[in-house]
């Protein structure tokens, strides 16, 4: 169970450690070294853009059926190794094994209909005067460069690996240092179901040395990035400057809007499930809980209980239901957003606090009275704090949950269907799950509107990032 692969890159169809000064992978539950980490120097990304240019001239005269097909054996193999695989991810993530697992086949399902989606860019036929034809191809757009986050460290690589192949692309990826044997083994699970070794380069090194190298490259075409919002703004500031087209899934503050037509027990037990999931280190994740003054109490009453509830511990143990967070970072971030709260006047109903001083472990925490200036309901708190808010009136949530910058991901409950409606048009956001806590899967649109990003991965725009569309114009006879 505690087998854990030291990683290595891959570029030009070799594994190697690179030229850079390695640096090391922490367990977050331990703090223990559980490796060094190879980093790419300059020289190495000129090797893996030269190897991803030669192999875009490979993959793209393939069919799409050919490339499907050698990308779904390696889907296969991959589901097959899930339960070797996901304890290496625990390790260096955190989550529980469980959750590793279900993340290993949500990253097989997204990177299976991505590439089957290739074998549906449809051109088009426009009508034409006589003696000629007019028409569109759908064509890959050439080598992209992905850059992931380390919260779901298979999934999202997956995300972004097949949409390009899905398109015909070859792709430069940069997995997260801190949770790097994750998609290493993806990659091993893709070259070993066939996929011609140039189509693929996977690096690791300094974040903005190796974004900037391979953004500026000309042998880059398009870029997609899941991470931050500042990281992800600088992103594509410098795609912009060289006017290369980016996909940007970026942060979030996902309201969740409780009405007083629904039982606010039920509710609070399943936004227990949903927030505190990966310690509530996700994009999507609910953060901001709206609720209706006569279920408010009620609904505190029961989420407080059922946090209060949940295992917290390894990952690796039989019956952990939340892990340590990722990193440090997430740490002392977490204080300080509990500890300017209650400077500010807010009430801790439950948590709130570091557990044990080894690894980096933290109550589920419930906020409550929390006032509008407060950072914990302004900023993205990436992390397992909930805090609880009130409203009177339709018109009072609308304008809690649309007040932010940030727009990916949103949920809302109630019995209402003109409600639901309403609900569906007016909230800012790019995904809106009503009456549950779930939000896309591999055959819908994900992606955020305001400063979460824009273009979409998964559904049927999943490729359109990657591709271009050519207008042919022919004349039958000269």
């Amino acid at each position: 169970m505690t087998d854990y692969k030291a990683p290595l890159m891959f570029i030009a169809g070799e594994w190697t450690r690179g030229s850079g000064q390695p640096t090391e992978v922490i367990n977050p539950a331990t703090e223990e070294i559980l490796s060094s980490l190879p980093r790419a120097t300059a020289d190495d990304l000129d090797r893996a853009l030269a190897s991803a240019q030669k192999g875009f001239e490979r993959w793209r005269s393939m069919s799409a059926e050919a490339r499907c097909d050698i990308v779904m054996k390696g889907c296969r193999i991959l589901r097959e190794r899930a339960d070797e695989i996901a304890p290496r991810i625990t390790l260096e993530q955190g989550k529980p094994v469980g959750e590793a697992k279900l993340e290993i086949i949500r990253a097989a399902s997204i990177v299976e209909w991505d590439v089957n989606e290739g074998r549906r860019a449809y051109g088009t036929i426009v009508p034409s005067d006589p003696g000629f034809n007019r028409f569109g191809l759908r064509l890959p757009i050439g080598p992209v460069a992905a850059f992931t986050p380390w919260n779901f460290p298979i999934s999202s690589p997956g995300r972004k690996i097949g949409a390009a192949l899905g398109a015909g692309c070859s792709v430069v990826i940069k997995g997260s240092e801190e949770t790097p044997a994750s998609v290493v083994a993806l990659v091993e699970c893709l070259l070993e179901g066939g996929l011609p070794a140039d189509v693929i380069n996977l690096v690791f090194g300094e974040p903005a040395m190796v974004s900037s190298h391979l953004i500026a490259s000309p042998i880059i075409r398009a870029i997609t990035f899941t991470g931050s919002i500042p990281v992800g703004k600088h992103l594509a500031q410098q795609a912009a400057a060289y006017m290369k087209p980016a996909v940007m899934e970026l942060g979030g503050h996902s309201p969740v809007i409780v009405f007083d037509d629904v039982d606010p027990a039920v509710v609070a037990k399943q936004g227990v499930a949903g927030k505190f999931r990966n310690a509530g280190q996700i994009c999507t994740a609910p953060t901001r809980f709206i609720v209706q003054d006569k279920v408010h109490d009620a609904f505190v009453d029961s989420f407080v209980t059922a946090a209060k509830a949940l295992r917290v511990g390894n990952g690796l143990e039989e019956g952990v239901q939340m892990g340590p967070l990722a990193n440090p970072r997430r740490l002392q971030a977490l204080e300080g957003f509990v500890a300017d709260a209650v400077a500010k006047g807010a009430k801790v109903a439950a948590g709130g606090n570091r557990i044990g001083n080894r690894g980096y472990f933290f109550e589920p925490t419930v906020l409550t009275d929390i006032p509008e200036d407060a950072d914990v309901i302004n900023l993205e708190p990436f992390g397992p704090i909930a805090p609880v808010i009130r409203f009177s009136d339709f018109e009072e949530a609308i304008a809690i949950a649309n007040r932010l910058p940030y727009g990916l991901c949103s949920y809302a409950f109630t019995s209402s269907q003109a409600r639901s409606y309403e609900l569906a048009h007016r909230v800012e956001s790019g995904i809106m799950s009503l009456n549950h806590y779930g939000t896309s899967q591999a055959d819908t649109p994900f992606g955020g509107v305001k400063e979460s990003g824009y273009g979409r991965e998964g559904g049927y725009e999943t490729l359109d990032a990657f591709m271009i569309t050519k207008f042919i114009s022919q004349k039958v006879s000269v």
